[in-house]
């Protein structure tokens, strides 16, 4: 959308101030203004500040990251593309033109014979050939905050986890004493008693 703002903008407002801009105060041959000022003249005036707001539009569309290179270059593109036809054929690239009859149609063919589309067309594919302008912003994504629980971390979970039947809780039960009566030790007879000496 901001390729056909652009090239409509090149187009009327451009073309149309590069007329007025062209033909001037001054006739063949001579200074325009008669070698005065030109900050009286209201064609002059109209003329430059219709080409500055194309330039500026175009110096943002090429300028700014997050615009997409495709909104200056694709205009840029079709001006070197009628270029290089009108190199070949005047005739079929004068041809090409649009409401040739108005004014900004006389002011793009101005700018035509004149090579100002070929230069400005130059610059505005510019971008089209600049990498970091094709990659897309990375948005960098806050971690989670530490719950103070395992179950935000499930990995962290499996590794904490001990088994009832493994390790040192196995152990401890292994070597409890059996349950039941058992038999008390006979305390009657001393380890060293009489059948020892006998």
């Amino acid at each position: 959308m901001l390729a056909i703002v652009m090239a409509a903008a090149l187009y009327f407002a451009a073309s149309w101030g590069y007329l007025k801009l062209l033909i001037g105060p001054a006739g063949v041959g001579r200074l325009p203004a008669g070698g005065g000022s030109l900050l009286h003249n209201h064609a002059v005036l109209e003329g430059f500040g219709a080409l500055l707001g194309v330039a500026l539009l175009a110096g943002v569309l090429m300028a700014v990251p997050r615009i997409s290179p495709l909104a200056a270059g694709l205009p840029g593109l079709a001006l070197l593309a009628l270029t290089g036809l009108y190199l070949f054929s005047v005739r079929h690239a004068v041809g090409y033109i649009p409401l040739k009859t108005r004014s900004y149609g006389l002011g793009f063919e101005a700018m035509l014979f004149d090579g100002v589309l070929a230069l400005v067309g130059m610059a505005m594919v510019v971008p089209l050939f600049v990498p970091s302008r094709w990659r897309g912003k990375r948005e960098v994504t806050e971690s989670e905050p530490y719950a103070g629980t395992t179950a935000s971390f499930p990995d962290l979970q499996a590794t904490q986890t001990m088994q009832a039947d493994s390790g040192l809780l196995t152990d401890w039960t292994q070597t409890q004493p059996e349950q039941g009566n058992p038999s008390p030790p006979n305390t009657s007879q001393a380890p060293w008693g009489p059948a020892e000496y006998s």
